[in-house]
């Protein structure tokens, strides 16, 4: 049911948070970017002699934020990630240095997608895209169990068929 007065839906935080495997999963996505140019940045130390000491300060310079960041930002992201379905609305919070908390209500939800890159595949998760009438944009949920994604957009979409309303 609708959260205080009826037809009024108020900002609160989400229950569920998302699936464990969404920190090694940001954990590859940084490896996936970060180690070729490491090792791109090592090798043309090794191989030009000459540009030696610049190549290894840019690796220097690069790494030091970055690895630190590569490490903590998931683990941070799972703390703060967080959604919630009840009959009336989705609720998601997120945030990565600016934390986001949205209320999207079913009756101005226009589409529900579910997107699994190949890295979300191994993983075995999705992200859930909830696109509204918002000028704001879609309102997504990742980092979920893929089975789980499918079973919320399935019900998404019967609640939204059922929802009065035009979705604009």
């Amino acid at each position: 049911m609708s959260e205080g007065a009826p037809g009024v839906l108020r900002l609160r935080a989400p229950k569920n948070a998302i699936d464990r495997r969404a920190r090694p999963w940001w954990w590859t996505q940084w490896a996936l970017v970060l180690v070729p140019i490491f090792v791109t940045l090592g090798a043309l130390a090794w191989l030009l002699p000459p540009a030696r000491s610049w190549l290894l300060l840019a690796l220097v310079v690069l790494a030091v934020p970055t690895v630190p960041a590569a490490v903590f930002l998931p683990l941070w992201w799972y703390r703060v990630h967080r959604w919630e379905i009840t009959e009336d609305a989705v609720y998601t919070r997120k945030g990565r240095v600016w934390r986001e908390w949205r209320v999207a209500p079913m009756s101005r939800i226009q589409t529900v997608d579910i997107q699994r890159g190949p890295v979300e595949q191994l993983f075995g998760l999705a992200t859930v895209t909830v696109t509204t009438a918002s000028a704001k944009g879609a309102v997504t949920i990742p980092g979920l169990d893929h089975e789980l994604a499918a079973e919320l957009v399935d019900q998404l979409t019967r609640t939204t068929q059922a929802t009065p309303g035009d979705a604009t």
